[in-house]
């Protein structure tokens, strides 16, 4: 089978995904064609060199609807033979988008494609697009729908997470954000938004909040309390579903939980024909890929079974694995995914994660690839896996290895 290599992943500075954050009124599409003609000019691709462009974008409704991907080329300098693909997943939406580029690869449909996505949550909100399995009823009751918080502290109260573990987590995310920072960590992936006059707009994660502390933290209320213990009540639904529970502990709040944030990130995956032809070194391969459906309810234990998976179906064990990871969604995703594998913490998100830096839904699956192979070539370390929880219930798995 032919092999899938990463040549190039990039990413945007994270914005706050506010009206008065740094990339508010830089538009879904506009962000999209930066990410494209950078990976275009950090590897002087020229005509259609690449087979297609596949986009990660969850709340694909106003300027993210309509096949953002093929209008993501089109504002771009790529060549207008370049089609489009834009794909949802939910959380996972960037990281199938490699995936699904490099199985695509590995089948013979081309040598070559751009993959990641995008997520401009300060410009279209969250949920705007609707969703079956929280507004009709028939699907909503069948599945015992609740919020994504209520999910995570459904996690928290079945595995006895405590709020000081979250806590903690959340504080050691912003410390290992703010010193990868300091350390140029991420220089080699970043690629600073500018305006049309070429002046910076962002060239720095603008969410983290460096000195946040276990006494800041204690300070703030639990996020999804009310709408579980009072209107809509949700903790009802959890326990008609999960009846060995007595009550569900919320420690989750703003502090502990991934941020909304405006991003966008890409990946240049080819054959080795495609980078002989380019002159470009290919920096990892993608090993191996998964992905799996799991309860929708508790919704986002999806990174357990499909590591299981994952590592099952490819012959490996978790000790192959180098570094991980974790999609910080909420601060018990990665405390159960730990306690799971009984992995060292200090492998897992080395340089934080979403709690510090912010999840942009679409964009975020290729961030952590990128994230996963620049800590692997800076630790000289070998293999990485990379993993992340998805709403209604699924994961998604990618393995790459150095080459």
């Amino acid at each position: 089978m032919t092999e899938a290599y990463i040549y190039d992943a990039i990413r945007s500075p994270r914005g706050k995904g506010r009206k008065d954050g740094s990339l508010h009124e830089v538009t879904s599409v506009a962000l999209s064609a930066k990410m494209l003609n950078a990976v275009k000019a950090r590897n002087g691709l020229e005509g259609q060199a690449v087979e297609d462009v596949i986009w990660g974008n969850v709340t694909q409704v106003g300027e993210q609807g309509g096949c953002l991907a093929r209008s993501a080329v089109l504002a771009s300098d790529l060549d207008e033979a370049i089609p489009g693909l834009a794909i949802n997943r939910f959380c996972a939406s960037g990281m199938e988008a490699v995936n699904l580029a490099a199985n695509q690869i590995k089948g013979g449909a081309g040598q070559a494609y751009i993959a990641g996505g995008v997520e401009m949550m300060g410009r279209v909100a969250m949920g705007s697009d609707g969703a079956a399995i929280a507004v009709d009823p028939s699907l909503a009751m069948k599945t015992y729908f609740v919020p994504q918080g209520i999910s995570a502290d459904i996690i928290a109260t079945e595995y006895g997470f405590t709020r000081e573990a979250a806590d903690a987590l959340a504080v050691e995310s912003q410390r290992r954000a703010t010193q990868a920072w300091k350390e140029g960590r991420f220089d080699k992936s970043i690629v600073a938004v500018t305006d049309q006059n070429g002046l910076i707009i962002l060239d720095q994660d603008e969410y983290i909040r460096p000195g946040t502390d276990m006494a800041t933290l204690s300070a703030l209320k639990p996020a999804f309390k009310d709408m579980g213990e009072v209107m809509p009540g949700f903790d009802k639904i959890a326990m008609m579903k999960y009846p060995h529970l007595e009550r569900v502990n919320h420690i989750h709040h703003a502090g502990n939980s991934s941020g909304i944030v405006d991003g966008a990130a890409a990946v240049l995956i080819g054959n080795a024909e495609f980078g002989r032809a380019h002159g470009l070194k290919p920096r990892a391969r993608i090993r191996a890929t998964a992905k799996i459906g799991t309860d929708p309810t508790i919704m986002l234990t999806g990174p357990v079974p499909v590591t299981q998976k994952i590592l099952a179906d490819h012959g490996m064990t978790i000790g192959d694995i180098d570094l991980f990871e974790v999609n910080e969604a909420f601060a018990a995703v990665v405390l159960r995914f730990q306690q799971a594998f009984d992995v060292d913490p200090g492998v897992v998100n080395v340089n934080g994660g979403s709690i510090a830096m912010g999840h942009p839904l679409g964009a975020t699956g290729a961030i952590i690839i990128g994230t996963l192979l620049d800590e692997l070539e800076r630790q000289d370390k070998q293999v990485g896996l990379a993993t992340l929880c998805i709403a209604s219930g699924m994961g998604v798995a990618t393995i790459i290895e150095r080459v």
